[in-house]
């Protein structure tokens, strides 16, 4: 196969935001530290395989399992890796060339020339994927034949983290027509039968650690991903108004995502209008927004294999009512004092303690407009889960950061909820934060935070849709290349930025950046 050069394009910042051939953000170096680092962990006497991603059903664009990415950077279906604890060794293997794949999909890394898939990925041993069968006996057959070790948790791909993945594997156990099995527990029972001398583990803990603490690369791409999805909040701010629905902000959102170099979205768009923000993962983006309510979003960008998380909530009429400006009022000062503590080096769980103690006497002094108000700010004084989840390859990122102090290069979610049963209302904002020497760096904080703040976003000039949703979405995209604010015969406002005017808009943001 002949192949051309790589020709993935590099944004402002020296980002790849879409690879050609192999992706050029992480070097080879980098890359062989990872799995030198893989090597060290297992130890002597042990063997890591991580098996990649199978080739799709249906027209998608391929995407690595998030733990493959991250030791190979290869985007190829079927593609394996395996690590020698003994020498540190590593062998990528690839399937052969399907001559008809390439020709309708593009060149890609393969078997069948080696020397391409060396040179860009940095290996030094490049295999079909049938020597591995053959790697694997030799090993198997030794005297003493080491253990094992390949992923035994749900690999993530598109849009996926372990979390919702073991939940699915969870719901499907009440199903006796659907298998339980995974691939992974296949993948390690067909390794157990096929080589009975090889005692076979789980490598996840140890990959799980590795990806909990991230490096200057991956701290970029956060950044970027960060600074998109902030940007894509923000503009749905501004195009929300009583009648647009929730379908119609995601689709704002999506926009700003893939104008700004995104694979797509991290995770399905969270758009709740009033009470289907009660539902914290609503994914519907069925209604359309009433006059009078809080609209909730939480949706973040998929940029070169890195995510975001972001929760944000605005009135759909562009002004806050009294209690809705209190409620939220309240959880963004919560939310900023528990910015305030982290650092290197902090207990999470300390750290909650102390901003509990520090809450507690705003609930005392703050005009509550109802008593279940102030009963669901204290409640939410209770509640442990403000500091979050990690976020990372998947929103919902592997790894337990509060088991241990604080560390450089840790990046969660922080988060901070109120429930009100009687309202069946739900309230919160939610950053993406990095971990730094000096404390931390709010990676999301583009996006309008306080209710000021997020008055004066919504009544600036919008990026895709019009003002008020008062006409259908034809003749918003029929006047999409309209530069100048025009009216129709009943005085609709008609005005429309269009994609030359949003793109342009985007690229000043992330330039600024």
């Amino acid at each position: 196969m002949t192949v051309v050069p790589n020709q993935g394009g590099f944004d402002n910042a020296g980002l790849e935001p879409l690879p050609r051939l192999f992706q050029q953000n992480f070097s080879p170096a980098r890359l062989a530290e990872r799995r030198a680092a893989v090597a060290r962990a297992i130890g002597g006497g042990h063997l890591a395989l991580v098996r990649g991603a199978p080739m799709p059903g249906g027209m998608v664009l391929f995407r690595q399992t998030n733990e493959m990415y991250y030791l190979t950077g290869v985007e190829v279906p079927h593609a394996y890796l395996l690590i020698d604890g003994d020498t540190g060794a590593s062998t990528l293997y690839l399937p052969h060339l399907d001559a008809g794949h390439a020709r309708s999909a593009g060149d890609y890394l393969n078997a069948d020339d080696t020397e391409v898939a060396k040179g860009l990925s940095g290996f030094e041993r490049v295999e079909p994927v049938e020597q591995l069968t053959r790697d694997l006996a030799r090993y198997a057959l030794r005297p003493a034949p080491p253990r094992l070790l390949t992923p035994a948790a749900p690999a993530e791909g598109v849009a996926a983290s372990r979390d919702s993945l073991l939940a699915g594997i969870a719901a499907s156990a009440a199903d006796p027509w659907t298998s339980t099995t995974t691939p992974e527990s296949r993948f390690a029972a067909e390794l157990r039968r096929a080589f009975p001398a090889l005692e076979i583990g789980d490598l996840s803990p140890v990959l799980d650690r590795l990806r909990e603490v991230k490096d200057d690369v991956e701290i970029a791409l956060l950044r970027r991903s960060g600074m998109l999805t902030a940007l894509a909040v923000a503009e749905a701010m501004r195009c929300t108004a009583p009648g647009v629905t929730e379908y119609e902000l995601a689709a704002v959102a999506n926009f700003v995502f893939l104008a700004g170099g995104a694979r797509g979205e991290g995770y399905r768009a969270i758009v709740g209008g009033g009470q289907n923000a009660w539902f914290g993962h609503y994914g519907r983006l069925a209604d359309p927004l009433r006059d009078g309510d809080l609209v909730l979003m939480d949706h973040a960008a998929d940029f070169a294999y890195y995510t975001s998380d972001i929760g944000r909530m605005w009135p759909v009429n562009s002004t806050f009512t009294s209690a809705q400006r209190t409620l939220y009022g309240f959880i963004v000062e919560y939310h900023r004092q528990l910015l305030a503590r982290i650092a290197p080096g902090v207990d999470s769980w300390q750290l909650m303690e102390e901003v509990r103690e520090e809450m507690e006497p705003v609930v005392d002094r703050t005009a509550w407009e109802y008593p279940h108000h102030e009963a669901a700010a204290r409640g939410a004084l209770q509640f442990n889960g403000h500091m979050s989840h990690p976020v990372g390859m998947a929103v919902h990122d592997v790894g337990d950061y509060r088991s241990r102090p604080l560390e450089v290069g840790v990046v969660m979610a922080i988060d901070p909820m109120i429930w009100i049963p009687e309202e069946l209302h739900y309230v919160r904002c939610e950053d993406t934060v990095l971990v730094t020497r000096d404390g931390c760096e709010v990676l999301t904080s583009s996006a309008p935070l306080d209710c000021d703040e997020i008055e004066a976003t919504m009544v600036e000039d919008e990026l895709v849709l019009p003002y008020a949703k008062q006409t259908l979405l034809g003749e918003i995209y029929e006047n999409a290349r309209v530069l100048s604010e025009e009216f129709d015969v009943a005085g609709r406002i008609l005005k429309v930025r269009g994609l030359p005017g949003a793109i342009a808009r985007l690229r000043s943001a992330l330039a600024s950046s």
